[in-house]
């Protein structure tokens, strides 16, 4: 489906949508209990409903309301197929689990998810005890479990979400477990996975990110958690903020709890001298003069699109660091950005040996971009036609996996979409 996004005046309130990231860990951690959990302020985002689907696979009973979701959790899986979807965290999150049983499963991947190479995975598995197998590096993914502990060693310059994956199954292994990691990016995110095991009653330790010791025939305890507001989605809605607020936008339920990378949204904002406030609920942000800016971005790689949209219309061209982060997305996120932004008359240059993406801003052309499947190049785009000028956004519905309600949310605050 294709819509066009107009130049618009936004103002009010608008609140950002529950995290998928927090919500698939909460998940996660309730399947993995034993008796009742609760998580309120369900994401229904497609990567959730994934999720959801996941563990009632793997055992969960699993109720879902309009305000929460309820989970009897177990692990003791219903079937040999488990369908994530275009979740590469779902995907890394859900296998180690899975592989704690004992049983034969597959994990099935859909979209891009199935080019992603997961070789690192599948190894790192085997070493832990169970067996997986890939066809030509990429999903499917075959296991046999048990998960059994042990010592591992793993590169973490590409991704976290795989530690991630094994710091929440380890504990439910027989032995202990040590996990050297090498290089580890978006620490944050792995801040948020403690976080939530820690609610659930489990124990581990790390030194500097780059040694954790898990003690293995550990319990998860049931949760009764609220997933919190999405910074990723967040980010996004405080950008659109500062370039169309009348006179200023207030973007509601962004709070400091649990730890998520792209909370560093404020700070690159507050460097182009974009004007933020706290309020009781949320930041408000004022409609201001904007000048480029240096970002690192390496920790917060989903920051890109939403900042390289920003920089667009900042006084002087803008850098952020962290390239590298972007080639295994659900498109290649520099060349995407890149190649789209052109047609709307924004050259960005990739410098990949320097690691850099630099954005010159310029006017805003009318234009007909292409989403390639990827939800935050849709929202990318959405700021070039809300900010600029008319944008013909092709394949909105990607939009689905983070944030379904993300053009009627921005409508109701005063955005123009139209019907291509």
């Amino acid at each position: 489906m294709n819509l066009i996004a107009r130049p618009s005046d936004l103002s009010g309130q608008i609140t950002a949508p529950p995290s998928k990231s927090h919500m698939q860990r909460l998940i996660a951690a309730a399947l993995l209990a034993r008796g009742e959990s609760w998580i309120r302020n369900p994401s229904d985002a497609q990567d959730c409903m994934a999720a959801v689907e996941v563990a009632a696979g793997l055992g969960a009973d699993i109720e879902i309301g309009s305000t929460a979701l309820r989970m009897l959790g177990g692990l003791s899986p219903r079937t040999d197929a488990l369908h994530i979807g275009e979740s590469g965290l779902g995907m890394r999150l859900f296998a180690p689990i899975a592989a704690l049983s004992g049983n034969p499963l597959t994990m099935v991947a859909s979209g891009t998810l199935q080019s992603r190479p997961m070789g690192i995975m599948a190894s790192a598995l085997k070493d832990l005890g169970a067996d997986a197998q890939l066809d030509s590096g990429t999903p499917p993914l075959q296991l046999q479990g048990p998960l059994a502990g042990g010592h591992l060693k793993l590169d973490g310059s590409m991704s976290s979400q795989f530690l991630t994956g094994l710091l929440m199954a380890l504990p439910c292994a027989a032995e202990d477990s040590v996990i050297e990691v090498d290089q580890l990016k978006s620490r944050p995110y792995v801040d948020m996975t403690m976080e939530v095991m820690n609610a659930a009653g489990i124990a581990l330790q790390h030194e500097d990110y780059q040694r954790f010791t898990i003690p293995g025939g550990q319990q998860y305890a049931p949760l009764d958690e609220t997933v919190a507001g999405d910074w990723s989605a967040g980010a996004f809605l405080l950008v659109i903020a500062a370039l169309c607020g009348e006179p200023f936008l207030e973007v509601d339920g962004l709070g400091n709890t649990p730890t998520q990378a792209d909370q560093a949204v404020t700070g690159a904002l507050l460097l182009s001298g974009a004007k933020l406030m706290r309020t009781e609920s949320g930041i408000r942000v004022d409609r201001g003069r904007r000048k480029g800016f240096a970002f690192d971005a390496t920790h917060c790689p989903d920051l890109f699109p939403p900042l390289a949209a920003y920089a667009a219309f900042c006084k002087g061209p803008t850098v952020l660091t962290g390239l590298h982060r972007l080639s295994h997305k659900e498109s290649d996120r520099g060349t995407a950005l890149q190649e789209e932004f052109a047609k709307a008359g924004i050259h960005i240059a990739l410098d990949r040996d320097a690691d850099t993406m630099t954005i010159k801003p310029g006017p805003i052309q009318p234009a007909t971009l292409d989403a390639r499947g990827d939800h935050r190049m849709v929202m990318a785009a959405a700021v070039l036609g809300l900010a600029g000028a008319p944008i013909e956004i092709t394949g909105v519905e990607a939009v689905a996996k983070s944030y379904p309600d993300f053009f009627d949310a921005l409508s109701e605050v005063g955005a123009q979409f139209g019907k291509a």
